[in-house]
């Protein structure tokens, strides 16, 4: 099984879950999961993550994320983007100064009310799934960040921006609020996520190119084991990993970069590869600054274990997520 993290390219027409599910079939693989939903008509960077990766699914999740959106001013639809059905339409008379203004007036925090068209849930049931029944309910406002939105071009009625924003933000709702406040109305045409966390677009992967660098390494294997039984040696498993696939797969520990690193001494492996609490004597390198974050621990291999805190109360590293077990 392979264990690591896919930077995917979601193409339009694919559904998050579409993209887990080819993925599924080309990797011939199950335990996979995906970071973060993206709309069919969006596009951009999904973190898919493989096996023992999958327990980092919810934090990436939390991570703060990058789009580049476009603006449609004067038009209003129920989906609040333009595959919806439009509800008010009218002309654009405000200047660009004030368009910028308005837009610039949301950084910072602010009381999103989520769209109906979602997959939230209320009384367990999902508001997409009520809105297409034509029924609409009362949403709690939610609070979201705005950290940074950059104009891009401005050519009204259209406005292209790239918004860095907080977990839970929905940018067709951003893009609908705008025209609200501008008193045109507006809705999202387009979306392409660039980043999450770490992940930029640059370094996305399309579904296609997945396919062909993992049938490449699997006719590789083939080619190999062809040649073990021409030699009448025995026949190896040809089952791949991560580090055959290259860069394609990153390994679990990337998005826990920020954190220092150490490693757990050979007579204490164990008890490591456990999941069990750690103590600081137990470790090959141990400084007074591990007490105040996290901490990376690795056994002596270099293997990546999990993610470790100092706990000041029983003087212990306690595991807070771990990738062994």
């Amino acid at each position: 099984m392979i264990h690591g993290i896919i930077n995917v390219y979601k193409e339009k027409g694919y559904t998050s879950h579409d993209v887990v599910a080819k993925l599924r079939g080309i990797l011939r693989q199950k335990k996979i999961g995906h970071t973060g939903t993206l709309d069919p008509d969006a596009e951009g960077v999904l973190p898919v993550c493989l096996g023992k990766a999958t327990k980092v699914c919810d934090l990436l999740t939390e991570k703060d994320k990058v789009y580049e959106t476009v603006l449609l001013l004067g038009k209003s639809t129920d989906t609040q983007d333009v595959t919806g059905m439009v509800q008010k339409e009218q002309d654009v008379l405000c200047s660009p100064e004030q368009v910028r203004q308005a837009i610039m007036a949301f950084t910072g925090s602010y009381e999103q009310i989520p769209p109906m068209y979602s997959a939230l849930k209320v009384n367990g049931k999902k508001l997409c799934d009520l809105a297409r029944a034509g029924i609409e309910v009362e949403r709690k406002p939610r609070n979201v960040t705005i950290f940074s939105i950059q104009i891009l071009e401005l050519s009204l009625p259209r406005v292209r921006m790239e918004v860095h924003c907080s977990k839970g933000t929905y940018i067709r709702t951003l893009c609908h609020d705008i025209g609200e406040k501008l008193g045109c109305g507006g809705c999202m045409e387009s979306l392409l996520r660039t980043r999450v966390a770490e992940f930029t677009l640059e370094d996305a992967k399309k579904l296609g190119e997945i396919e062909a660098q993992v049938q490449k390494v699997r006719e590789k294997f083939q080619r190999e084991e062809t040649l073990q039984k021409d030699s009448k040696k025995t026949v190896f498993q040809t089952e791949f990993v991560r580090e055959d696939l290259g860069e394609l797969v990153k390994s679990t520990d990337c998005v826990f970069q920020q954190y220092p690193e150490s490693s757990v001494r050979q007579e204490f492996a164990k008890l490591l590869y456990n999941g069990n609490a750690l103590r600081s004597e137990w470790m090959t390198e141990w400084k007074e600054t591990y007490r105040g974050t996290m901490l990376r621990v690795y056994d002596r291999n270099q293997l990546f274990a999990g993610i470790y805190q100092w706990d000041e109360k029983d003087r212990i590293l306690k595991p807070v997520k771990i990738f062994m077990v």
